[in-house]
């Protein structure tokens, strides 16, 4: 047991001064009294905000953080990135993993993250075969956790094709891939063996490029019988190619399509978003998902800027993500997010609309 002591800290009634905060062996927050005294307590200086929750998280991808800033004879695009991503994780080992997770996982704590989903897909074997325990890199991603304190979703992801349309997948994909039972059942074996408060066991469905409807739709089905609140989240429209292999394959935008074939709800976590028209930033905002923003990644990997102010006017719920972890912290996610937004439509203040509020604490708001 500990007591902290702030000058100023934010609590749900606002700022208040004089903060002791007292925190048991396990981190959790057991009292907090204001307009006290710093009498045996660990002063701390500066300001306490509440942690914030980090939506989206690939953490091998921390290691490899500033191996692709190289420019390339024919230019560089997220295609090419994603070739590099290819070549690094082809050696990576379980040990490997643990050990960035743990590096990354303490970051995100220092600058503010207090919990983390992790889109987990790096799965199998360097041949491609699973590992004799099926669930062995997602244990040393829940081993890290529990070695940091950080709240934990981990979210075992179905992969299974290159493109739409069920393509066969690349050797180079060999690592991700996973069919609907065996997706199932890395999640009931986490699940069982889940523990603490801090674990939350979810499913990933990597993007409609590498899950065809039909498995799509199996594996919801399958685990919402296990878990009927289980959360659910996929990579969604990230690229204008994306979108234009859907209207290709499916005769509809990504996002539409998944509005009309799943249900999309407020479990759902989609991924970017960043390619959506008017009709899917409706969709989305009325099905009360989340849509899971990475700024720094999404400016890293040239994706493109979210239609923010056409998705705010509906009142749509939005959280950030650390994604390949080029940044890891929540100021600089939001603040590239708000200067995105603020280049994009070229005025100031956007995340705090006509309200007379703060910046900040609109984007602090919107992120909780």
């Amino acid at each position: 047991m500990i007591d902290l002591f702030f000058d100023s800290a934010l609590l749900p009634t606002g700022w208040a001064r004089d903060v002791r905060i007292g925190v048991d062996a396990g981190g959790w927050i057991t009292s907090v009294q204001t307009q006290t005294t710093p009498r045996g307590a660990q002063h701390t200086p500066g300001i306490a905000v509440p942690g914030v929750p980090n939506v989206h998280s690939h953490t091998f991808q921390r290691a490899m953080a500033g191996s692709a800033e190289k420019g390339l004879p024919a230019g560089d695009s997220f295609w090419s990135w994603r070739n590099r991503m290819y070549a690094f994780v082809r050696s990576l080992t379980p040990h490997d993993v643990e050990a960035i997770a743990a590096q990354l996982f303490v970051e995100l704590l220092k600058r503010g993250f207090t919990s983390v989903a992790e889109f987990h897909y790096l799965r199998n074997a360097k041949d491609g075969t699973p590992y004799e325990d099926p669930v062995e890199m997602a244990r040393r991603i829940l081993k890290a956790s529990e070695a940091t304190g950080i709240g934990l979703t981990i979210l075992p992801t179905l992969y299974q094709a290159s493109d739409f349309g069920g393509v066969k997948p690349e050797p180079e994909q060999r690592r991700f891939l996973n069919n609907v039972e065996g997706l199932i059942s890395d999640i009931a074996i986490l699940g069982a063996e889940a523990s603490g408060s801090t674990v939350r066991i979810g499913l990933a469905l990597h993007s409609l490029r590498a899950v065809p409807g039909d498995s799509l739709s199996t594996a919801i089905d399958a685990a919402r019988k296990m878990d009927p609140t289980i959360p659910i989240h996929i990579h969604v429209a990230e690229q204008l190619r994306e979108v234009d292999r859907a209207l290709s394959c499916y005769g509809a935008r990504p996002a539409a399509w998944l509005l009309d074939n799943a249900p999309v709800d407020k479990r759902w976590c989609l991924i970017h978003a960043t390619h959506i028209d008017a009709g899917e930033i409706a969709g989305i905002a009325a099905s009360g998902a989340t849509v899971g923003l990475c700024p720094t990644t999404e400016a890293n990997l040239g994706d493109g800027i979210f239609p923010f102010l056409e998705y705010q006017n509906r009142k749509g719920n939005w959280a950030i993500g650390t994604d390949s972890h080029v940044g890891r912290g929540p100021a600089s996610e939001l603040r590239l997010f708000e200067y995105g937004q603020r280049l994009k439509t070229r005025t100031r203040n956007v995340a705090a609309g006509a309200q007379q509020k703060s910046t900040g604490r609109s984007l602090l708001d919107a992120a909780w």
